[in-house]
């Protein structure tokens, strides 16, 4: 397997997840929504830095590394960069407790997010996708 190969995969996995968080979205599990689509952020942001020869860091916010290789990407990519890591870097944050809640507090998920957090996070994982799709296709002409 390639980097190609494997960028391929990480996008249809980041749209796998999107499926999820919607369906998701509909039944009104909104922590679901958050972690899934903090996961579908994830592996487009780590297909995007395997299209431009990146191998991406076993951590979950690779927004840092997108800003340091920002010269690798086409010119409109690299000015969304900063979003995007924003996007990634907020998102990352809400990784546990959207999977266990507070722990600390004996919050459960579901009493943390409303559906305008979920909306917001699958929103922001559209985002992402759509850009990462659209610098797949650029890249592979």
């Amino acid at each position: 397997m390639n980097s190609l190969e494997l960028a391929r995969s990480n996008i249809r996995q980041a749209r796998e997840r999107m499926v999820h968080a919607s369906e998701a979205l509909n039944r009104g599990n909104y922590p679901y929504v958050i972690r899934q689509s903090q996961e579908a952020v994830e592996l487009a942001l780590k297909a995007s830095l395997r299209l431009v020869g990146v191998e991406p860091p076993k951590w979950h916010d690779v927004g840092p590394v997108l800003k340091r290789e920002r010269k690798r990407f086409p010119k409109w990519f690299s000015e969304i960069i900063d979003k995007l890591a924003s996007i990634s870097r907020k998102l990352r944050k809400e990784r546990e407790l959207a999977m266990y809640g507070d722990e600390e507090a004996l919050i459960p998920p579901e009493e943390l997010y409303t559906r305008d957090d979920a909306v917001e996070a699958l929103n922001y994982a559209k985002y992402v996708l759509e850009n990462v799709e659209k610098l797949l296709k650029e890249i592979v002409r």
